[in-house]
């Protein structure tokens, strides 16, 4: 059977549709909507009908009939298309058939009454043919139809102006405004009132206008305009009503700048300060930045330093009261504003904040959470103190917070001895020395002893002092650093064997949570008093103990310092010997290094040293998860054995100077 498809139709001889060899989708489709576009995109430029010359009467006729037929069939297919309906006029129009183009125009207006571009365009054309009683009537339509529609009313008075109506273009702004329409509108109107000279009916428009528009721009509109006539008082008496009338939710700054900068312009500087200030008071800092901004720069051409103080003042006060109202225990906002209102020097009004500050105590037991609450109560006091002169208000303040903070949950030594140095600048010692012990019998803790000590210190009364460190000592008897203060203080003092008691109590004691230092400052001490046999008797006793390697060579420096090099060599062999004993072999290193840095520095034989430094090797052992790790260690000459070791020796230059070579 062929495969003919030659035949029409497309079916072959035998009248059957071919055989479609590949059902498969092709590899590009092709919509429908991309062979619209792409037969759109290739047309022919010449598409356009081409322009028809006419001859004669007849045939224009003849091509307005066939236009003609051609827009009402349009029409009559889709009457509600009002482009359709604008081009038939305007092709009405072009052939001074301006009849027919008004029949048009309202058959429009009956289609759709309420378009503003049939209107618009209707009374173009009337106006175009100077039919100014039916453009006139078509305005008077659009606006009665369409009163919210201002293009309307704009073109209105804009004609009757232009044709030298203005009582006529008046009225139409007359019955505009009734409408109440947007300030635009008003502004219009006062402008075409000054055009013709009449700032009293002018006037009375803006009156309307900040009626009907309570804003601040409408006020700042007239205001402008009272300026511009040269009227100082009316200005001033419109400002002050926007001032009077505006609530606070609708005030805005722009008002008060415009209004000091007018008052500053006439030289009435102090009304000008007195609006900016009256601004700042009033306006939250979110509506008040331009108007701050203004201000200071204000002061900086009109005023002195303190009126711009005092403005900064006034700004940054506010701002405290904005944040303390979202978190009234906000201590550090506290603190900025009580130090604000120190540097501004009112001591009632800072008295007044430091009380509303302390005021908010914090309702749980949480020592960083009071912390910052008991420096109000320090500044307080301090306050009263310095800057107010109150010294008895200042101790009601210190012995008010004594008994406010929760003592046995923790306490503040800084208070207490805050406290306690207040009363010895009032030369009343007893009342320091009550509150101490007071502090002490309640929550004893070491800040209290070392200030009531640096006190005591301060007086010279040294049997206080001793009496202070014996109750520190049963306090707690494990800090080192007590022992040795206490027996630098009888050092000082001259009692030899007290600082020696002292210190040898202090290397006896079970628990310390430091004892090489208490071990150092007893040896440090036998040696200033040059009894170099008990301090060497303390390193044997230190050593008796611990093995560590900074005690030998602490002992070797002590004995090079005190009989030479050869003791020091003598210890640093013995303290060698007893590491290895030990088998510490990075504490062994240390004290050979140790060594050999002695013997350089003191005219010794280094080398003899260096030859007892170890190699460090590279070794291989079995970790817990039975897996191989490597580490390094030390093979020191002093422990070789044998062939074994000369073998590992050679093993290990033969490796470095593989590595070398690579």
């Amino acid at each position: 059977m062929s495969d003919d498809t030659s035949k029409p139709g497309g079916y072959g001889q035998s009248g059957r549709a071919p055989k479609i060899k590949n059902k498969n989708a092709a590899a590009v489709q092709i919509t429908a909507e991309q062979l619209m576009r792409e037969a759109y995109e290739r047309r022919e430029s010449t598409s356009k009908a081409p322009r028809q010359k006419v001859l004669d009467g007849e045939e224009l006729s003849d091509y307005q009939m066939r236009r003609r037929r051609e827009f009402e069939d349009s029409l009559r297919r889709n009457r509600i298309k009002i482009g359709e309906w604008l081009r038939y006029a305007s092709w009405e129009e072009s052939q001074n058939e301006i009849a027919r183009a008004r029949s048009i125009y309202e058959r429009a207006l009956n289609v759709d009454g309420r378009n503003q571009t049939v209107f618009i365009r209707y009374a173009e054309l009337e106006m175009k043919h100077k039919n100014v009683n039916l453009a006139r009537n078509l305005f008077d339509r659009a606006v009665t139809i369409l009163p919210r529609v201002d293009q309307f009313w704009y073109r209105y008075t804009y004609m009757e102006e232009a044709l030298g109506n203005a009582q006529g273009a008046r009225e139409i702004f007359d019955r505009w405004m009734q409408w109440e329409p947007e300030m635009a509108a008003w502004n219009a109107y006062v402008k075409f009132e000054r055009r013709y000279g009449e700032t009293e009916r002018a006037r009375a428009v803006l009156q309307r206008m900040v009626h009907v528009h309570p804003q601040p721009e409408a006020w700042l509109a007239w205001a402008r305009f009272e300026q511009e006539a040269g009227s100082v008082e009316n200005t001033r008496d419109v400002y002050s009503q926007a001032v009077d009338r505006l609530s606070d939710e609708f005030m805005d700054q722009h008002v008060f700048i415009s209004f000091a900068r007018f008052e500053a312009s006439q030289r009435e500087y102090e009304r000008a300060r007195a609006i900016y200030k009256y601004a700042l008071e009033r306006l939250p800092k979110a509506k008040s930045t331009a108007l701050y901004n203004q201000y200071v720069l204000f002061e900086k051409q009109h005023g002195d330093r303190a009126e711009i103080e005092s403005v900064v003042v006034t700004k940054r006060r506010t701002q405290y009261e904005q944040m303390l109202r979202r978190d009234a225990r906000d201590y550090d906002t506290w603190i900025d504003y009580v130090r604000l209102e120190e540097q501004a020097g009112d001591v009632e009004r800072t008295r007044d904040v430091y009380e509303r500050a302390i005021a908010q105590h914090p309702t749980v037991a949480d020592k960083r959470l009071w912390r910052r609450y008991i420096y109000l109560w320090l500044f307080y006091a301090l306050f009263e103190e310095t800057q107010a002169g109150d010294v008895g208000r200042a101790r009601e303040v210190y012995a008010t917070c004594v008994d406010l903070v929760p003592h046995k949950h923790f306490t503040f030594a800084k208070l207490w001895l805050q406290y306690a140095w207040f009363e010895v600048r009032q030369e009343n010692l007893g009342a320091a020395r009550r509150a101490l012990g007071r502090a002490l019998g309640t929550c004893p803790k070491h800040r209290l002893f070392r200030g009531y000590i640096e006190l005591e210190l301060e007086l010279r009364e040294f049997d206080r002092v001793r009496t202070l460190y014996a109750k520190c000592l049963e306090f707690d008897s494990a800090r080192s650093a007590t022992w040795i203060e206490f027996a630098r203080l009888e050092q000082g003092l001259g009692e030899t064997e007290r600082s020696r008691a002292l210190l040898s109590l202090a290397v006896e004691q079970p628990m310390l949570d430091m004892p090489e230092v208490v071990w150092k400052a007893f040896i440090d001490f036998e040696v200033s008093q040059q009894e170099h046999d008990n301090a060497r008797a303390l390193y044997h006793r230190l050593l008796s103990m611990t093995d560590h390697v900074k005690v030998w060579a602490s002992l070797a420096d002590f004995e090079l310092q005190t009989k030479g090099l050869a003791e020091a060599q003598q210890v640093y062999q013995r303290g060698i010997a007893r590491l290895k004993a030990l088998d510490m072999k990075d504490a062994r290193v240390a004290l050979l290094e140790a060594w050999r840095d002695a013997e350089a520095e003191h005219g010794g034989e280094p080398a003899s040293v260096e030859k007892r430094m170890p190699k460090r090797v590279r070794k291989r052992r079995q970790a817990a998860d039975g897996t191989l790790e490597e580490y390094f260690d030390y093979v020191f000459p002093d422990d070789a054995q044998g062939a074994g070791f000369k073998l590992l020796a050679r093993a290990h230059q033969w490796k470095q100077k593989q590595e070398e070579e690579q």
